[in-house]
């Protein structure tokens, strides 16, 4: 499954190249849970997700970020799920193009190890997840991933 790619800029640059993870567990009576993670630098919700390193393949760094992110050690990648989230932001006065490659992965709930880049964690069934995340393409990627499970 693929959202819509973009591969440049309008000024014909790369994009900034992250990838993550939209990690999810099973509850009592089966409940699919998500798990959220709120940023340190701006308070927003959203998925573990990083810069893919110049010679990463993609899928070894949503793995690498989620595991730097949660402490979470085990994640069972489920197949067939891909999606491309691009947005554009401002850092620092300059205009960064970004697209955010996710994996879906079931993990067993346990306890999570923050990094310094987050500030809280919650496991949320699909409404709150929904109501919680701050940007409407993450709400996009939660929205897929639970249409695909």
């Amino acid at each position: 499954m693929t959202s819509t790619k973009s591969t440049s800029t309008e000024e014909g640059e790369p994009p900034e190249r992250s990838a993550g993870f939209v990690l999810y567990t099973l509850g009592e009576g089966g409940e699919r849970r998500y798990l959220l993670l709120r940023h340190h630098n701006g308070g927003h919700w959203g998925f573990p997700k990083g810069r893919i390193e110049s010679s990463e393949e993609v899928e070894k760094a949503a793995l690498r970020e989620a595991r730097e992110e949660t402490g979470i050690d085990e994640i069972e990648l489920v197949p067939g799920f891909r999606m491309v989230s691009t947005y554009r932001f401002i850092r620092d006065g300059t205009p960064v193009f970004k697209e955010v490659i996710y994996f879906l992965g079931h993990v067993d709930p346990g306890d999570i190890v923050l990094s310094d880049e987050h500030v809280e964690w919650r496991w949320l069934p699909y409404p709150a997840a929904q109501k919680t995340l701050t940007y409407g393409n993450t709400r996009k990627v939660l929205r897929a991933a639970d249409r695909f499970l």
